[in-house]
């Protein structure tokens, strides 16, 4: 299986998209095919072994389209950006108003203007080469496309609009017919403008890395080298105020660093040796010097641009309602337009002309691009302005759910809380001293992960405790770890896991019962005979961790629940400092799954939020899952639907509000669009309303669905 993109230059609309599926997807060997309409790429996923990329090049350019290799887009002039289109628009509308002076002579006929007393005469020869003259300039770009799409027999805008302008003309309506030409090439070059500002700012994400690097080498010297061409383990230098170059780990130096365009954070986070900076944030005080641990590929930045463009791809709900609301609706207002073309005139005695008339003003309403469009241009300004917050969205679809969300379920550690536990308190028993459970438990949980674990290792490493080797390390599933030390086995783990051992005693339960009370995690370590002792750890809420879940229930989310692993005791102690009124505790991987699949039993859209790494199976079973991202896993990054790239909390009440305000403006430009497409439906089958009056509406209609929904690039 092999993937290639194209930059397809007359890809703007889904019809389209539409013909291009048309042409590939019958072919064997063409496995998938998505398409970016704002970018204008294709991608197209095929088994080289039964078709190779040369014959689905030969497929392209059969529509009449022009294609080329995306990695090589850079190389091909876009018409939006030249200036033909702008001085083929201006001399379409000069001419347009020179023929419109000496068709009505301006003051003499301004009556007629406005239909007000006698019918204007027939167009005058002079006239009506100032009206072709406009039309040619106004068609100049639009009447390839439709010849095309004639070869192909298949209906597109650029059709639909050169058969109205041409039977304008036929019918001796040649200032109607120039004003189409003129309105419609202003349309499209309108549209093209505000899509453009839409791909600027999505552009802007992929500008924030440098081109070069400084590394230092040989402590003293400096060499400037392109950042694709650094590799992990170089030492580079990062002057203040300039922009980091690759993922590095400070060495010397401290600064405060700016880091709002990864991670969304407002203030400057400061910077020591031993703390991870990332591409594209900027220095902004003391030089660092770091050493580079991910190579440009790997950065965290490039995952955000790679997630952020692998998301423009991939079509929300609306997305696809609106596609195929667009592709019954164009052949059926195309058979409307011909049967009120000829119907009154063969069977009503109704006059040719007038009819036909009608006819041409329904076949510009059956254009449905202004309500394509306007979709995806919403759902990508919301994807690109959650992104420059630090909040990663992958799909316009999980946006719409999280719009949607009823019931969201949060992990406890690392989630609610900081996710960096203290040792509190240490408990031997059986003759051993602080030092000796403390020695036993952090070699036990020296390849461990675990938050708790991390914290046993802390504490080891302050008291300068050197750790040994474990053998026949074992993970107890949910429960903790066992192995052996010395000729010695082993364990430790949960309050539950010493239940399990038999080895409680009631002293020993009550002790752990009152630590448990008090908020801490239990960690017990015993042997094959006997507990040896106990270890409490406790962690801290994260900042604004209450003040979120408040905020996340005043926007009419009343289902929060806290699922965790932890103890009951400790669990309800967290949930009561954050407002949490359900907790379930002691869970394992697989309870997670089922309490998320049964909240969705109830015809809820789930979200659950964990840290990306032991919350990854139940993150997967909700609608959606949303991972802390600022340590930057790969896990987090393939797991999650939504990351956060800063770990705050409070991204949540926002992201929420986001998707809302992205629905409801989806809502408002689809039935802005069908209802202005209604009414001048109407109008045109009493015969209220003419040819230039429908393409003005349709292009004020796509400007209007355009703006409102590029509103959504403020953040």
């Amino acid at each position: 299986m092999a993937q290639i993109s194209y930059k397809i230059q007359e890809l703007d609309c889904a019809e389209e998209a539409a013909i291009l599926k048309k042409t590939l997807s019958p072919h064997s060997g063409i496995l998938d095919i998505k398409f970016d309409i704002l970018d204008g790429k294709m991608s197209v996923t095929y088994d080289p072994k039964i078709i190779d990329s040369e014959k689905i090049f030969t497929l392209i350019h059969s529509t009449g389209m022009t294609a080329s290799l995306w990695q090589e887009r850079k190389k091909v002039k876009i018409d939006t950006r030249k200036k033909g289109p702008l001085f083929a628009l201006f001399f379409s509308g000069i001419s347009l108003f020179i023929g419109l002076f000496f068709h009505y002579k301006l003051t003499e006929h301004l009556a007629d203007i406005f239909g007000i007393g006698e019918k204007p005469f027939p167009t005058p020869l002079f006239a009506k080469l100032f009206y072709l003259l406009a039309i040619a300039f106004g068609t100049i770009y639009v009447a390839p496309k439709a010849f095309k799409a004639l070869k192909r027999m298949q209906a597109d805008m650029n059709l639909l609009m050169l058969i109205a302008i041409v039977g304008a003309m036929f019918i001796d309506q040649w200032f109607e017919a120039a004003s189409v030409a003129f309105l419609f090439s202003l349309a499209l070059f309108l549209q093209s403008w505000s899509v453009e500002r839409a791909k600027k700012a999505i552009s802007s994400l992929l500008d924030l890395s440098p081109q070069f690097a400084r590394i230092i080498v040989n402590e003293t010297e400096l060499v400037e080298k392109k950042i694709e061409e650094v590799r992990e383990g170089e030492k580079i230098l990062i002057r203040p105020g300039e922009r980091i170059p690759l993922d590095a780990i400070v060495e010397k130096g401290i600064s405060s660093v700016n880091q709002a365009s990864i991670t969304g954070e407002s203030m400057p986070i400061s910077k020591n040796p031993g703390d991870h900076v990332y591409a594209g944030s900027i220095n902004e005080e003391g030089a660092l010097e770091c050493i580079v641990n991910k190579s440009k590929n790997e950065t965290i930045l490039a995952q955000i641009i790679k997630t952020v463009e692998s998301a423009r791809a991939r079509r929300a709900k609306s997305e696809e309602w609106v596609e195929k609301f667009a592709h019954f609706y164009t052949p059926i207002m195309i058979a409307f337009a011909i049967m009120i073309a000829t119907i009154p005139a063969l069977f009503f005695q109704f006059p040719w002309n007038e009819s036909i008339y009608r006819g041409l003003v329904l076949l510009v309403i059956a254009c449905p691009c202004a309500l394509v469009i306007s979709t995806p241009v919403t759902i990508v300004s919301a994807l690109t302005s959650s992104a420059r917050q630090g909040i990663l969205v992958k799909s316009g679809l999980y946006l719409e759910l999280m719009g949607k969300a009823k019931a969201i379920a949060f992990d406890k550690t690392g989630t609610l809380t900081k996710g960096k536990p203290q040792v509190q308190k240490i408990i031997p028993l059986q003759g051993y001293s602080d030092l000796e459970l403390l020695e036993i438990a952090a070699t036990l949980e020296k390849l461990s992960e675990h938050p708790l674990a991390r914290a046993i290792l802390k504490a080891a490493k302050e008291k300068k405790i050197e750790t040994k080797l474990a053998k026949n390390f074992k993970i107890i599933k949910g429960l903790g770890a066992e192995a052996e030390i010395g000729k010695k086995s082993y364990w430790i783990g949960s309050h539950r896991l010493m239940h399990e051992k038999g080895q409680e005693t009631e002293e020993i339960h009550q002790t752990a019962l009152q630590l448990e009370d008090a908020g801490h995690s239990i960690i017990a370590i015993g042997n094959e005979e006997q507990v040896l002792g106990l270890i409490s750890v406790a962690d801290e809420p994260k900042k604004f961790a209450r003040e979120t879940i408040l905020a996340i229930r005043e926007l009419g989310i009343k289902k929060i629940i806290l699922i965790t692993g932890d103890n009951e005791p400790t669990a309800k102690a967290l949930a009561q400092e954050v407002m949490i009124e359900d907790v379930r505790a002691e869970l394992f991987p697989e309870d997670k799954i089922q309490i998320i699949e049964e909240l969705m039993r109830q015809d809820q859209i789930v979200c659950m939020v964990g840290d990306g790494i032991n919350d990854a199976p139940a993150m997967a079973a909700a609608n959606i899952g949303i991972a802390m991202g600022e340590t930057g896993t790969d896990l987090a990054f393939e797991t999650a639907d939504i990351v956060l790239m800063s770990d705050e909390l409070s991204q949540i009440p926002i992201l929420i509000r986001k998707s809302r305000k992205a629905l409801k403006i989806i809502q408002q430009n689809i039935s802005f669009s069908l209802g202005l497409k209604g009414i001048i439906l109407l109008l045109s089958i009493f015969g209220l309303t003419n040819l230039w009056m429908a393409i003005g509406a349709d292009t004020g209609a796509s400007l209007l669905v355009i703006f409102n929904g590029l509103r959504l690039l403020k953040t």
